[in-house]
């Protein structure tokens, strides 16, 4: 079976569980505050560039992964992930005509709404503690998006993803 049959949907779901390996993979204490968001980051990707395929039912199925597999609040990542990829799947043709600058600067927003939504949604329901290095994923994602979204259009146009 080729990796292009039937439209690349293998190549897809393959970078999103790659994404959720790096999400979930663990990272010494110096480094696990800074880790960028991968999930995140490759959802944002598929659903600018295939919107009509990888939108909000994908990032709550996929947030209800993450948080079944993080052990935390059933549902929790799930709303952050559809609340994020809506307000891209809603502008996805105005970012498209960003530079990769303004991209990295829009994805670091949106990365940082989502820890704001975790956060609060965790602070309702289980009066989590406030912390500063929430946010620093934000500057990770910031960093990391230029290479995240070459790489990720690199495969898509390798393997004609459409």
């Amino acid at each position: 079976m080729s990796l292009q049959a039937p439209n690349g949907r293998i190549v897809v779901w393959l970078t999103l569980f790659v994404g959720v390996l790096f999400q979930i993979m663990p990272l010494p204490d110096l480094v696990e505050a800074w880790r960028p968001d991968w999930l995140l980051l490759v959802l944002i990707y598929w659903t600018m560039a295939l919107p009509h395929r990888y939108n909000i039912l994908t990032a709550w199925i996929l947030g209800v992964v993450l948080d079944i597999m993080l052990g935390a609040t059933l549902g929790v990542r799930a709303l952050a992930f559809s609340l994020v990829i809506y307000v891209v799947a809603m502008h996805f043709q105005r970012m498209r005509n960003f530079t990769i600058w303004q991209q990295s600067l829009l994805v670091a927003a949106l990365v940082g709404v989502f820890h704001l939504v975790v956060f609060w949604l965790q602070y309702v329901l289980t009066k989590a503690s406030y912390s500063h290095a929430i946010f620093w994923p934000m500057l990770s994602s910031l960093i990391i998006w230029p290479w995240v979204f070459w790489f990720l259009r690199r495969l898509r146009r390798h393997y004609k993803v459409r």
